[in-house]
């Protein structure tokens, strides 16, 4: 599918502050105005002595520049922060949407770029950092990049309804993950994989989540209100630190840590993360 590119210093500046909280682009905006304002305050024309022409001049194109900038990067910003606004409203929207639908046909209506924001917006609701690359660029067709600590995700997304995905489409991810040193990938998909993508994803570091599993993965985390919401219990479920599914509490039956509790991944044996559970 094809990708809208930039063609503007203008829009890559406010693409960049888009892709922040609102709240940050709306800060920029006031930064950038005190700073360049103050650059672009005319100053008395000093005595030009001979040799200092050219500084002269450069002083007085950047205090131009500024007089410029102090409307027009504020201005750049605060479209940014306003597009950081509507991005995370209309996210939310699909979420609520496919919560309330509880099926996985709730998915086929969406455009690929609705898409691509509901899978940013399960992730982001994991716990995840989550930069929306767009795909574009030769990276494999890397749609999302996930952040959490010091570990990189990367995640490339399918809304297929018609078809399955293949194997191909696993593997190119997979070679992309070890060329940039990722510690893990998910492949997302409003349909289904077809089973050797899904022997190929076994044992390696890659996630398969199709249909039904992203329905499961937004619905198992709902953002509450700060000022509403009660205290979270000691006992919460974690998320998978290998596939952010869901995490369900279980008892240890053999081994050294016989007896003892620990968290394991809802989609055992498909993925075998744990946490260690607080006693």
């Amino acid at each position: 599918m094809s990708r809208r590119r930039r063609s503007s210093t203008l829009e890559d500046v406010t693409e960049l502050v888009a892709v922040l909280p609102w709240w940050m682009g709306v800060g920029l905006a006031a930064l950038s105005y005190l700073l360049l304002s103050t650059m672009a305050v005319p100053q008395s024309a000093p005595t030009v002595q001979p040799g200092q022409i050219g500084g002269v001049a450069a002083a007085t194109l950047l205090r131009t520049l500024a007089s410029i900038g102090q409307y027009l990067l504020p201005f750049l910003c605060l479209v940014g922060a306003a597009a950081s606004a509507w991005r995370r409203s209309t996210r939310c929207a699909l979420a609520r949407n496919v919560q309330a639908s509880k099926a996985a046909g709730a998915l086929d209506g969406m455009s690929w770029q609705e898409f691509e924001m509901l899978v940013g917006e399960a992730f982001r609701r994991r716990g995840f950092r989550v930069d929306e690359t767009g795909g574009a660029g030769p990276d494999g067709g890397v749609d999302l990049v996930l952040k959490k600590g010091a570990e990189t995700f990367l995640v490339q997304c399918k809304q297929w309804r018609a078809l399955k995905v293949g194997v191909d489409v696993v593997r190119q991810l997979y070679g992309v993950m070890a060329a940039r040193g990722a510690a893990g990938g998910f492949v997302v998909t409003s349909g289904r994989f077809t089973d050797e993508a899904r022997r190929f994803a076994e044992g390696r570091n890659l996630r398969l989540v199709d249909g039904e599993a992203l329905m499961k993965l937004i619905g198992a985390v709902t953002p509450r209100s700060p000022a509403a919401a009660p205290a979270a219990p000691a006992a919460e479920a974690p998320a998978c630190p290998q596939c952010a599914s869901a995490m369900v509490r279980r008892v240890a039956t053999r081994g050294a840590n016989a007896g003892k509790a620990f968290w394991g991944c809802t989609t055992y044996p498909a993925c075998r993360g744990t946490r260690v559970a607080d006693s």
